[in-house]
């Protein structure tokens, strides 16, 4: 029985000291429906993976993926540090953008001397605008139906 408890703690030792060796920096991102969890490892190469795949891989379009390495172009860390992405909800453009919040977030956790940059660029804050719900009575959210004289 003793050997048991003692092969149990080794084995939660273990668990600590692999994520201790992977230190990263937490944040979430959002945009309209879209929640990006985004982890910021310190020592990498650049490297952005994206539930699992690569940037390019996963959002194709040129634009989306500048979109994603805005703030680390900005203060000049997109060669030095790795991003992991779990990105859930909405399309890809409003995906993009929540990661973009998320990574200027992390960013801003990571080293406060950036915020000012962030903050000015516009990163740290969340867009706010969600499509306005359809009123009864209407065709759309604002949209009155054609109205006829005769």
């Amino acid at each position: 029985m003793p050997e048991k408890a003692s092969q149990a703690k080794t084995k939660k030792n273990k668990t600590k000291e692999i994520k201790s060796k992977n230190k990263y920096t937490y944040a979430v991102g959002r945009r309209k429906s879209a929640v990006a969890q985004i982890r910021l490892f310190e020592k990498g190469k650049g490297d952005i993976t994206i539930n699992k795949k690569t940037a390019k891989e996963y959002l194709p379009d040129y634009n989306l993926q500048e979109i994603i390495y805005a703030p680390l172009k900005l203060v000049d860390l997109d060669k030095k540090i790795d991003v992991s992405v779990l990105i859930r909800g909405g399309g890809k453009k409003g995906q993009a953008e929540a990661i973009r919040h998320g990574i200027a977030r992390a960013l801003d956790k990571l080293n406060q001397d950036l915020h000012k940059t962030l903050k000015i660029a516009g990163y740290l804050t969340r867009d706010a605008r969600v499509k306005e719900r359809k009123k009864p009575g209407l065709k759309r959210a604002r949209r009155a139906p054609q109205w006829a004289k005769r």
